[in-house]
């Protein structure tokens, strides 16, 4: 059994903390190799829409974004509860983490983007389901 990681002081916490990606994350380099590899060419990390997607596919108007699931709060209703540490910090950067993410949803399909958005975990279970879908998504564009 691996034992639960505890932190000494803030500033291991805060070192620790600051080793986390926002992008290039294995994920989503596990993603873009699988398109890659099958022929889709892509842009990556596009700064140009808003909520920078991980993957764009511009002439189909697909935004593919990976997120994790502590920072955009996958199971977010039974993942509140066991924050216990800075609780009224972490829950209103999460919550404003989904907030963010439905509100940059809603902006693009506006803008007429198909909007894809992949749990890290769902990625690294079954990258062919999120490749299909991502094929699906392309083949619905044109």
């Amino acid at each position: 059994m691996i034992p639960k990681l505890q932190f000494i002081t803030t500033k291991q916490r805060s070192e620790l903390m600051s080793k986390i990606r926002s992008k290039e994350t294995k994920p989503e380099v596990i993603l873009r190799k699988k398109l890659w590899q099958i022929g889709l060419r892509y842009r990556k990390n596009y700064k140009s829409l808003k909520g920078v997607p991980d993957i764009v596919f511009l002439k189909e108007k697909v935004a593919i974004f990976v997120d994790g699931e502590f920072w955009h709060g996958y199971n977010w209703v039974e993942k509140k509860k066991k924050i216990n540490s800075n609780r009224s910090y972490w829950i209103k950067k999460i919550e404003g983490n989904i907030e963010r993410d439905t509100e940059v949803k809603k902006q693009l399909a506006s803008m007429g983007w198909k909007v894809l958005r992949f749990w890290e975990k769902e990625v690294k279970s079954d990258l062919e389901k999120c490749v299909s879908k991502i094929i699906n998504a392309l083949k619905n564009n044109y």
